[in-house]
């Protein structure tokens, strides 16, 4: 074996060639599932998209980099179900571009994080985390709760997601603007349009506490709160122990 080795590595064109079957392989088992990917990809009925404030949220926590200390993908390990709630389903993602499963977890996962604890819990939790886990190492954003949401882009960023695929209706962008107010401010008549676009399960709520105005804190505690909840694909026909969390208790 090692004299066919050293003939092999003595050639260099014949070296090349085995890195390129190699790596042939390895592209090919990686490719391959994806030409099956209707199969692999569950078909469900609630599946929801993001409101414009929870895409949003979204934003700000993939540029604060939260996806580097959370993964957001409960494996089909019997402790991680048992920890976190049920497995993840691949529809659960099929809107996220991109994807944010992760594979690091300083902090817990979170794609089930939906419903599980307050908007007051949360808002205390970014202000200064110690505050409710009081062994945490994860930094502070406080200033989310200071910070005026930009909401001038929200039409093109619904637009965008159109343009990749994610189902937004022209309506839906038209009113983005409005309907990312309407979310975070309940007795306002906007309010009412949030619901009509994106379903009566959508959480309205003054997020960060105040309910006059629009900060990034809104939009982050809005996006925290539906993670595990735009569809109930994953609580139905398994074996979880617990009912899905309701962000509105």
């Amino acid at each position: 074996m090692s004299d066919m080795h050293g003939k092999l590595e003595r050639s260099a064109i014949g070296f090349m060639l085995a890195i390129i079957a190699a790596a042939s392989v390895g592209g090919i088992v990686e490719i391959a599932p994806l030409f099956t990917i209707d199969e692999t990809v569950e078909d469900v009925a609630d599946m929801r998209l993001y409101t414009p404030l929870e895409l949003s949220g979204r934003d700000i926590y993939v540029r604060e980099g939260c996806y580097a200390c959370h993964s957001q993908m409960i494996r089909t390990l019997r402790d991680e179900v048992e920890r976190y709630g049920p497995y993840s389903l691949a529809v659960e993602s099929q809107y996220d571009h991109p994807m944010l499963w992760g594979s690091k977890r300083t902090g817990p996962d979170l794609a089930r994080i939906g419903g599980k604890y307050s908007d007051l819990w949360h808002v205390t939790h970014l202000n200064n985390p110690r505050d409710v886990v009081p062994e945490s190492n994860m930094p502070s954003y406080r200033w989310l709760g200071t910070t005026p949401l930009r909401v001038d882009e929200l039409s093109l960023k619904l637009r965008a997601q159109q343009a990749v695929g994610v189902p937004y209706t022209d309506e839906m962008i038209i009113n983005a603007t409005a309907d990312a107010y309407g979310q975070a401010m309940p007795d306002t008549d906007q309010a009412s349009g949030v619901a009509e676009r994106y379903g009566e399960a959508t959480q309205i709520s003054a997020f960060d506490g105040v309910a006059t105005n629009l900060t990034e804190m809104d939009a982050l505690v809005a996006y925290l709160q539906v993670l595990g909840q735009l569809t109930r694909a994953a609580y139905e026909n398994t074996a979880a122990s617990e009912q899905m969390p309701d962000p509105t208790n």
